[in-house]
């Protein structure tokens, strides 16, 4: 995802992760191709590699605690009180918000992009990315947090999108109440939102947006440690680095997984239809 505002500030990009089809033309393959090797980094002996890599790394712990100055301030921010009672349609029909808790204290929904009546295939590649890697939700439940997904489509034509990629977490469909929760904030772009429960009152304690959702994503925080980073378009790198990437978006699954953009499929929907998954959204059949 190309850097962002995180509160939605920044310039506008389906590099965000967002999926408006025809919104960003194929990238221009870098210096690497598919044909040509990358260029590499300067080789140097061990004393010299150690040295500049305390150097990197005397950044990389101020980062790491401004980052925890940062969540120190989120942890003192004020809330917001919602309606509890607002309705989600889940896998019983209506709900109110204060059951997708599911008896926790705590609750981060994540609103998922949704484009009614579109194949699984245009559906939103960053939505999918970053879900797929929610993979394990017993940590959060150690902490009195529950995960859910708040669809901004339909329950019925959505929840067969959450099966197809044989995901686990809560689903919900909240496109009824979009305006009720999501208010003033873009609807129909992707939202990270964490509420607290005290009772029967629910409150709103953050939200974030675009690069902000970026919470739920391991993948690219690895691909950020190594030498090729993302191979996206947008990073500043050296120049012959591999940068021919899309988003988050190929037109083939392994072992070539090539990139394209608009078109092709979000990644992770490729091993699920090499393992015989359907990915037919049709309501009925």
């Amino acid at each position: 995802m190309k850097d962002e505002s995180a509160n939605g500030s920044g310039p506008t990009s389906s590099s965000s992760g967002c999926c408006a089809a025809g919104s960003v033309s194929s990238p221009t393959p870098a210096a690497a191709s598919a044909t040509s090797a990358p260029s590499l980094p300067a080789a140097v002996d061990r004393a010299t590699f150690e040295a500049e890599l305390g150097r990197l790394r005397a950044r990389e712990k101020a980062h790491t605690r401004e980052g925890d100055a940062i969540a120190a301030a989120r942890r003192r921010l004020p809330m917001v009180e919602v309606d509890a009672s607002t309705e989600l349609i889940g896998p019983n029909g209506p709900l109110p918000l204060l059951d997708a808790f599911e008896g926790r204290r705590q609750l981060i929904a994540y609103y998922f992009m949704w484009h009614p009546g579109l194949p699984a295939a245009e559906q939103c590649e960053g939505c999918t990315w970053n879900n797929t890697q929610v993979a394990e939700l017993s940590y959060l439940h150690s902490r009195d947090i529950t995960y859910a997904v708040f669809c901004q489509g339909p329950y019925h034509e959505s929840i067969r999108y959450h099966d197809f990629m044989d995901w686990d977490m809560p689903w919900y469909s909240a496109q009824a109440s979009l305006d009720a929760l999501l208010g003033e904030r873009n609807i129909g772009t992707m939202h990270l939102v964490c509420y607290l429960r005290d009772g029967d009152r629910v409150f709103e304690t953050y939200w974030t947006t675009r690069r902000g959702v970026e919470a739920v994503d391991y993948s690219y925080a690895l691909m950020d440690l190594t030498v090729y980073g993302r191979q996206e378009p947008w990073e500043d790198s050296p120049p012959g680095w591999p940068q021919q990437c899309t988003y988050t978006r190929t037109s083939s699954g392994s072992p070539a997984w090539q990139p394209v953009w608009p078109g092709g499929r979000p990644i992770a929907q490729w091993p699920r239809l090499e393992a015989g998954r359907s990915d037919d959204l049709t309501v009925g059949t």
